[in-house]
């Protein structure tokens, strides 16, 4: 009997709502207060990185064009670049306050990608991979979930049929991200990342199938910065021109 049951349209919904309940709790409860209940939510909320990171290299399997899919992931993460930082007030221009949390993550999901694509490419050198990936680490740097998005798509990718592998894997880099959030953003929202780990069953029910709708992608590809913008002007209601972000 399977008991995979969720299809790719239903595990990218749920991480959609949880990331929407994250971006809304940044912005009306602002720079991470400690309260158990806005913790919890943030926790809930780390649901929705590792569906991205999962969908992305699934995304490169199934892709019939990929410079097409990775023009479009481009595309996507300038316009989303403007969304994110009106939602959580970062200055458009990069380092003027951080370099953290620069830009939305969907920066390092076409890092990701690029990565995967240099790593699964068989007609380079193994020292020509690993230069040109360790470029794509460091230029996602600045974004959200920063150079580890780029390391977990790639290792979710490249040991696809093993689950098991590629869930050990992405949480030993999400290990360093904890390490890296702790010391230099915030001890407790540092820890609160390891909650990445919630996605982990909702994952294993994947069964494999995109789901009837075939415009999912192109819902969250409107959803995601439109999201963002209103996420914006309710920070303007609510506290001003500030930003909201701890590393913002």
């Amino acid at each position: 009997m399977n008991t995979k049951s969720l299809t790719g349209n239903q595990i990218k919904m749920i991480a959609l709502i949880a990331m929407t309940v994250d971006h809304l709790v940044c912005v009306v409860f602002p720079n991470y207060p400690t309260d158990w209940r806005i913790v919890g939510l943030h926790a809930v909320g780390r649901i929705a990185a590792p569906v991205f990171w999962f969908f992305v290299a699934e995304g490169y399997r199934y892709t019939r064009d990929f410079r097409k899919y990775a023009a479009r992931l481009l595309i996507f993460a300038f316009i989303s670049h403007f969304a994110y930082n009106f939602a959580f007030g970062i200055p458009f221009v990069p380092f003027k306050t951080s370099v953290f949390n620069q830009t939305s993550v969907i920066w390092a999901l076409f890092w990701g990608l690029i990565a995967l694509a240099i790593q699964q490419n068989e007609t380079f050198k193994d020292w020509q991979k690993i230069l040109m990936i360790i470029g794509c680490t460091i230029v996602a740097f600045i974004a959200d979930w920063s150079s580890i998005a780029v390391l977990a798509v790639m290792e979710i990718g490249a040991h696809r049929g093993d689950f098991k592998k590629q869930m050990t894997r992405m949480m030993i880099w999400v290990g360093f991200y904890v390490l890296v959030y702790v010391i230099f953003i915030n001890p407790l929202y540092g820890v609160i990342q390891l909650f990445v780990a919630l996605a982990i069953p909702l994952l294993k029910l994947y069964n494999g199938e995109r789901g009837r709708w075939k415009g999912m992608s192109w819902f969250f590809y409107a959803y995601y910065p439109l999201h963002l913008v209103l996420c914006g002007f309710i920070r303007l209601a609510l506290h001003g021109n500030i930003s909201v972000m701890i590393g913002g």
